[in-house]
């Protein structure tokens, strides 16, 4: 029994390489498209210990992951995945401007450390990913 299974995951290994290489690249460069839009240098920010845009910027990397994750489980292709992960992505990148204009001073508070922003920031962000990732699920 252990040798049919054991074989069974040597045949899928290379779809599976595969599909999660595509998801981690979307991953990553989603990550980067939201470091270019947003007006505040995360890293620098972080860098200098400031807690509020770790935790906002933590928050972001996880709500880019939570649909692309259901994007991968629901998947039936490589271009299924590449399709509703740009679509899932854009939602999420969306977000952030929906939550700078209802917050107004959201990027100022975070630059100066001020953690309530970055918990409201990624709330916002969380909330939006499991409504994303539940549509895509369908």
């Amino acid at each position: 029994m252990f040798e049919t299974i054991l074989t069974s995951a040597m045949r899928a290994m290379p779809t599976f390489a595969l599909q999660l290489g595509v998801t981690l690249a979307i991953l990553v460069a989603s990550v980067l498209a939201y470091r270019a839009i947003t007006p505040m240098d995360e890293t620098k920010l972080i860098k200098e210990g400031n807690i509020a845009a770790a935790t906002a910027f933590g928050a972001a990397i996880l709500s880019l992951a939570l649909p692309l994750g259901t994007c991968l489980a629901r998947s039936v292709s490589i271009p299924d995945i590449v399709i509703w992960g740009a679509i899932a992505c854009a939602v999420q990148l969306g977000t952030f401007f929906v939550a700078r204009f209802v917050f107004r001073d959201l990027v100022q508070r975070i630059e100066r450390g001020e953690t309530a922003s970055a918990i409201a920031l990624g709330a916002t962000h969380l909330g939006v990913a499991v409504v994303n990732a539940a549509a895509i699920a369908g």
